[in-house]
C-alpha cells in the first residue's frame, strides 16, 4: 500500500497546479469545512487538518483566514461534493473529487476533460472498486508496534502500518480518520503530522507510455484547470 502512495504522491508533483489555484482550492475546502463543522479548529478536528496541509503547501496565513472568515456568516455559496470517474489513456483509472455549486456546470467541465483527450467517462461505481478510500497519516517514529497497540486499544481499525526512515505511516478505512487522529493524538500529544489525508489509493496500476504519457499530462493539466475539481487520483504509472 506504502508503494501506491507514493506513487500518488509522485504523480501529484508531475501536475502541480499554479500556486493561485492552488491557494483557491484550499480555500474552497477551509470554507466548507468551516461552515459545516464550526470554525473553531480546536472543536472541528477536520478544520485543524485542513489548516495543518494548507500551511504544509505553503498556503498563505491570509488565505486561510480569509476562507474561515468566509464561514462565520453561514451564508454564501452552497458547495456539495462530486465524484466522477472513468478511463484515461492507456485504460488507466481515474477518480476525481470535486466541490460545486452547480453540478451541471462541473460535470460538463469534466466531461470535456475526457472527450477532448479522447478518455471515457464512467457511471459512478465503474472504477471505484478498483481504489482503497484510505485515511493516511505520517508523523515522524520508528516504534509502530506501539502505534499499532494504541489504534487497536482506541477500536481503530487499521488497514496498514509502515515504518521507514525514521517515519510511520498508518492506513486506515476512511471512516476511521476521526477516530484514528483523535487515538493518535491522546497518545502523543506533541504529535506533528507530515500527512493527514484522505484518498483513492489504486490497488494495481496500470503502465503507459508513448503518446499515452503525453495525452495523460495534457488530461490531467486540464482536470486542474477546472475550478471545482479539488483532487485527482489515478493508477497510471509511467
Amino acid at each position: 500500500m506504502g508503494r501506491a502512495y507514493q506513487n500518488r504522491k509522485e504523480s501529484m508533483a508531475k501536475t502541480a497546479a499554479s500556486k493561485s489555484k492552488v491557494y483557491s482550492k484550499y480555500g474552497r475546502q477551509l470554507y466548507v469545512i468551516a461552515k459545516q463543522g464550526g470554525i473553531d479548529p480546536a472543536g472541528n478536528l477536520a478544520l485543524r487538518s485542513m489548516i495543518d496541509a494548507a500551511k504544509r503547501d505553503q498556503v498563505p496565513a491570509h488565505v486561510i483566514e480569509k476562507a474561515i472568515d468566509k464561514a462565520k456568516g453561514g451564508a454564501g455559496e452552497d458547495y456539495s461534493p462530486a465524484v466522477y470517474e472513468g478511463y484515461g489513456p492507456g485504460n488507466c483509472m481515474v477518480m476525481i473529487e470535486a466541490l460545486t455549486d452547480n453540478p451541471n456546470r462541473t460535470i460538463t467541465e469534466v466531461r470535456n476533460c475526457f472527450t477532448k483527450t479522447k478518455c471515457k467517462i464512467g457511471a459512478p461505481g465503474s472504477v471505484a472498486h478498483m481504489f482503497d478510500h484510505c485515511a493516511i497519516f505520517v508523523f515522524a517514529g520508528d516504534d509502530e508496534d506501539a502505534v499499532l497497540e494504541a489504534l487497536l486499544m482506541a477500536d481503530v481499525e487499521v488497514t496498514d502500518i509502515e515504518s521507514d526512515e525514521g517515519k510511520i505511516t498508518v492506513f486506515a478505512p476512511h471512516t476511521e480518520s476521526h477516530k484514528a487522529k483523535l487515538a493518535l493524538l491522546e497518545t502523543y500529544p506533541d504529535l506533528e503530522f507530515e500527512v493527514d489525508e484522505i484518498q483513492y489509493l489504486p490497488q494495481m496500476h496500470t503502465d503507459i507510455s508513448g503518446d499515452d504519457v503525453a495525452v495523460m499530462e495534457k488530461f490531467l493539466d486540464m482536470l486542474n484547470d477546472c475550478d471545482d475539481v479539488q483532487n485527482i487520483y489515478h493508477n497510471a504509472q509511467w
